[in-house]
């Protein structure tokens, strides 16, 4: 497939036709998270690929008036500019802003680097979408759309053929741990790890274990586990971690 060079001269139409295009693709992609009550919902990724599509256009205009009506005081001053420049910036800010969105929650779990790596992919879409690179933009914003919207489910069905679970369990009383691990044994399952914690979050102060188990290949229902646990009479809570 042979690509098409795209405009290089910055008309006002062409300026209008980018920032729609980056606008739209914040538009597609912030509308499949927002339907998931993401944190960084459609207003956010519409502004970055806003962003990021004004900053390449801002880099083209400058060159294209440094090559040409400034020539002149390009020759006496000896101005260098790199085009490239603008971008990598935004790339190094966009980096920033999903460091802050990660975060480490209790037991062992890291939420936000889907919602940070998209916001990633916007910039790139946006960065496209200035350098009026239409091909790439127009598969890329159909592939991230595939993978933000689609993928998660299917993670989800294969994450529940797995042996392994982690689960975290609020009980009664520490020596509840010996009736919890006794029933995790009675399905053949074995356990890998015990993570005590003490949770002042909870009423009471009920202690809280994580439970790293590695279940057996004719009972391997992550489903059937955590019911069978719930059932205890000394579990207050469980639920299944998922990383």
């Amino acid at each position: 497939m042979s690509l098409k060079p795209p405009v290089v001269e910055l008309t006002f139409p062409v300026a209008v036709l980018r920032l729609v295009l980056a606008m739209l693709c914040g538009l597609v992609i912030g509308y499949g998270r927002s339907r998931k009550a993401r944190d960084a919902v459609l207003p956010t990724y519409m502004l970055v690929t806003l962003g990021a599509a004004m900053s390449v256009m801002v880099s083209l205009y400058e060159y294209q008036m440094l090559s040409g009506p400034w020539q002149d005081i390009v020759a006496r001053v000896g101005v260098k500019f790199d085009t490239s420049r603008i971008a990598s910036q935004v790339i190094t800010g966009i980096g920033f802003l999903g460091a802050g969105i990660i975060i480490k929650t209790d037991h062992k779990q890291v939420r936000g680097l889907t919602t940070a790596t998209g916001l990633f992919a916007t910039v790139c879409l946006g960065i496209a979408a200035g350098l009026g690179f239409y091909d790439c933009l127009i598969i890329a914003m159909v592939m991230c759309t595939m993978v933000l919207n689609f993928m998660g489910p299917v993670e989800s069905a294969i994450k529940r053929r797995l042996r392994n679970i982690t689960m975290y369990i609020v009980y009664s009383d520490v020596d509840d741990i010996g009736t919890i691990s006794q029933l995790i044994e009675d399905h053949d399952a074995q356990i890998m790890d015990i993570d005590v914690v003490r949770d002042a979050g909870i009423e009471d102060q009920s202690d809280s274990a994580v439970f790293t188990l590695r279940l057996s290949r004719k009972n391997h229902s992550h489903s059937a586990m955590l019911s069978s646990i719930a059932e205890l009479s000394c579990v207050r809570e469980v639920q299944e971690l998922v990383f």
